[in-house]
């Protein structure tokens, strides 16, 4: 055994054979307290390094088959930092010159830098890569990188609606979303130096919950509920699970919309905001959609039925 991958969700271990990393074919998951198979039929077919260790390890070297530290260190971000650490503390400015601080960055940009690893796709630089090889802070994604999609065959990790089906994936939805179209990143509501911190432990989020979306969005405090349920929970209808097995169920849609039955009538495998939560899978979506709307009717002041904010 010589790493482990992961900490309070699972825990998955590399070993090494004939020169390279390989994930064992077993992976313990912290949340149910089970050991389970992990791609038992084909572990010793999936190089780590290729496949996925350039966003597991920093400073990975696949013709040397290593990596420089094992995790997201501060270069994973802010790119080569040799100079910047042997620089003296009292050369300030020269140290700050040394490395991207994707603060300084345009909004544009520096999101590009949590969608490297954030994403799903193939490197443009290096065959049978599953992250952006080459890849450094600052430089333009699209061209180390290209994302998948539904409409370009992948039906695996995207559903119909390229709505994200899977964990690691946020990205794919975000750029869908109204906060990319208006510059909201994901540093408005997450933080990106978050170890030791027990608030953002497991979300990673600045505010525990629906107090990140009230924080922006202090209007929904002033009106009230807009909806069937309490107006406390965005996240809720806001931000649907979209993932349904026993591993990824805490995967939440980054895309912000409210998807209503209505929304998923023409394929129900998309999982709706309703449902995640009810979990009535079997039952016809127009008659729930129906249920929806005399319950809104019924709160609606005027008697008019709450429709969703149009996308």
């Amino acid at each position: 055994m010589l790493y482990t991958i992961g900490s309070q969700w699972k825990q998955r271990y590399l070993i090494e054979k004939d020169g390279d990393l390989f994930i064992a074919p077993i992976q313990y998951n912290a949340d149910t307290g089970r050991w389970v198979n992990y791609h038992e039929g084909d572990w010793d077919k999936r190089p780590w390094l290729l496949k996925c260790g350039g966003c597991h390890a920093t400073g990975v070297d696949l013709e040397e088959k290593n990596f420089v530290e094992p995790g997201v260190g501060c270069e994973a971000c802010h790119g080569p930092g040799s100079i910047h650490a042997a620089l003296p503390k009292s050369a300030v400015f020269e140290k700050r010159a040394t490395i991207v601080n994707p603060a300084k960055l345009t909004g544009g940009v520096a999101v590009q830098i949590c969608g490297s690893c954030h994403n799903r796709g193939k490197s443009t630089k290096q065959k049978g890569s599953g992250w952006p090889v080459g890849y450094r802070p600052g430089k333009a994604l699209e061209a180390f990188y290209r994302s998948v999609s539904f409409a370009a065959g992948n039906k695996k990790k995207v559903y119909a609606n390229e709505f994200a089906k899977g964990h690691h994936q946020q990205y794919l939805d975000w750029r869908q979303s109204k906060h990319a179209e208006v510059g909201v990143t994901c540093v408005a509501c997450h933080e990106v130096h978050a170890l030791g911190n027990p608030i953002v432990l497991r979300a990673q989020t600045r505010a525990k919950g629906s107090k990140m979306c009230l924080e922006c969005h202090e209007q929904t405090n002033r009106v009230g509920a807009h909806a069937i349920h309490s107006f406390a929970n965005c996240i809720g209808c806001h931000m649907p699970r979209i993932a349904k097995s026993a591993e990824s169920g805490d995967i939440h849609s980054h895309v912000f919309v409210t998807l209503l039955p209505e929304d998923t009538l023409g394929n129900p495998a998309i999982p709706n905001s309703c449902q995640t939560c009810h979990q009535h899978e079997d039952e016809d979506l127009a008659d729930l959609q129906r249920r929806y709307d005399l319950l809104s009717a019924r709160q609606a002041p005027s008697g008019e039925i709450v429709k969703k904010a149009p996308k």
